[in-house]
Order: C-alpha cells, then sequence, then structure tokens
C-alpha cells in the first residue's frame, strides 16, 4: 500500500491560530524533555513563540468558545439514531474537563511566561539574529550550563497556565479531524477548486496524496471557496503547478 502524504490547510483565523499552537507545543514536547543544552534553547525559544502567540491573540476566550460550541453541537446530536451514549458521553466528558481547565486557569493564558524577566530579556535578544549568544546573554548562558533536571524543571513552571490550553486545543483538532470521512478526487490539471457551505463552512482542509508523487498542494481560500495546485519541484528555485491529473484524497472537516 503506498504511503501517503497529509497536508492541512486552515479555512478561519481560529483554525489558524489552533494549528500554530499545535505545531509548537509538539515542538517544545520534543526539546524539553532532552539533556542537552543546545535542545534546552530550542525549547526555550519554542515557548518564547507560544508566548509570543497568546499575547496576539485571546487564545483562552477562543478555546471557550470553541469549546461551548462543540459541546452543544454534540447535545444537539445525542438523540439521532445511531449515536454511541456512552463514546458520546466520553467525549463531552473530556469536552467539560477542558472547559474546566481553561476556565480554571487564572489570568490570561501564558501570563506567567510573559511576566517572567528572564524570558522577557531573552525574547527581546531573540529577535536579534545571533542575539542569544553567551556574550549577549551570560544568565541565559549561566542557566544553560546547570544540570538537566533544574532546567526541565523551570521549563515546566512556565508552562502551567499554558497546558489547559494545550490539551483543549490537542482535543478539539482531534475531533475536527475526525468530523468528516475522506473523498476521493481528481484534480484535472493539477488544480481543483470548491465552494463552501455558507450555514457551516468547514474548518480545516486535509488533503493526502501519495508520497511518490513528488507534488505538494498549494492551498489559497476564503470564505466562499478554497483551491489546490499541485506543485511540481522542477528545480529548487522555482517550483511550478503540473499538468497532470492528479487523484488525491480531500477530508473538508467541519465540527
Amino acid at each position: 500500500m503506498p504511503t501517503v502524504l497529509t497536508f492541512e490547510h486552515p479555512l478561519n483565523e481560529r483554525a489558524r491560530t489552533f494549528l500554530r499552537l499545535e505545531h509548537l507545543f509538539e515542538r517544545f514536547d520534543h526539546f524539553a524533555p532532552q539533556p542537552e543544552d543546545w535542545a534546552t534553547r530550542a525549547a526555550l525559544e519554542t515557548l518564547i513563540e507560544i508566548v509570543a502567540i497568546t499575547a496576539r491573540a485571546d487564545v483562552r476566550n477562543e478555546l471557550l468558545k470553541e469549546l461551548d460550541r462543540t459541546l452543544e453541537g454534540l447535545r444537539r446530536i445525542a438523540s439521532r439514531p445511531g449515536v454511541d451514549p456512552s463514546a458520546l458521553q466520553r467525549v463531552v466528558n473530556d469536552l467539560e474537563r477542558a472547559h474546566a481547565a481553561v476556565l480554571g486557569t487564572d489570568g490570561p493564558i501564558g501570563q506567567i511566561a510573559r511576566e517572567d524577566g528572564f524570558l522577557k530579556a531573552v525574547a527581546q535578544r531573540n529577535s536579534i539574529p545571533g542575539g542569544s549568544c553567551s556574550f549577549d546573554l551570560p544568565q541565559l548562558h549561566h542557566w544553560l550550563l546547570q544540570p538537566p533536571e533544574q532546567r526541565q524543571q523551570r521549563l515546566a513552571q512556565w508552562l502551567v497556565d499554558l497546558r489547559p490550553a494545550h490539551q483543549a486545543i490537542a482535543l478539539i483538532l482531534s475531533l475536527v479531524r475526525a468530523s468528516a470521512p475522506a473523498r476521493q478526487i481528481l484534480a484535472e490539471g493539477g488544480f481543483y477548486q470548491e465552494a463552501l457551505e455558507t450555514q457551516a463552512p468547514p474548518q480545516l482542509v486535509r488533503i493526502g496524496i501519495e508520497a511518490n508523487s513528488g507534488l505538494y498542494p498549494e492551498v489559497s481560500g476564503h470564505k466562499n471557496r478554497f483551491s489546490i495546485r499541485f506543485m511540481a519541484i522542477e528545480s529548487e528555485d522555482h517550483p511550478a503547478q503540473t499538468s497532470d491529473d492528479i487523484p488525491f484524497r480531500l477530508t473538508c472537516c467541519i465540527f
């Protein structure tokens, strides 16, 4: 069975923010447990990016709105034929726990890390190329030389008020991704376009294409439609849309 590569593209700002935070939390969790100081540095830089996103977007309220909307939708379908009551209740319980955890966060999400003087200094220098060298930030250099357990404990402390958001985002995105079956589609001449339902537009499109095709999708979309162009890398600098008819799997995720 051929290997299929999956690409995702958000169709609204809320989904875009959630996907970016999911990506950053996964990167943080990859580097944070590693004992090397370079891994700790990578985790710290990732944390600074998470804090920057949560400072720009009202993630707490966006999460609460999405959790409320999802819970309301699930309760509406509870009495429909074919719905497994026990499976539905498990999902509802997970959503209610996530809602309570986010609601119970004191202050804005990420406030602990955002108000930390050490992290502020690192973030300020980090915006300069090479600005976090040891001679620029001797305090950071000293901290990175501490035992791994000490560094990991500090990283965990900075994440205390971010973890409920991480868990809620993971739950919401898992439900969104499982909300619809994949369809087999043919992109004629490497291009496909689809109109969106105005009453219930999808939040996310997922595109599956065989790994050996040598192609990747470029997606553009707005409130009325989205389009997909399958690009071939003819040279490292100049990808171009393929003229071939391309079979692929498309999932329009809406929950």
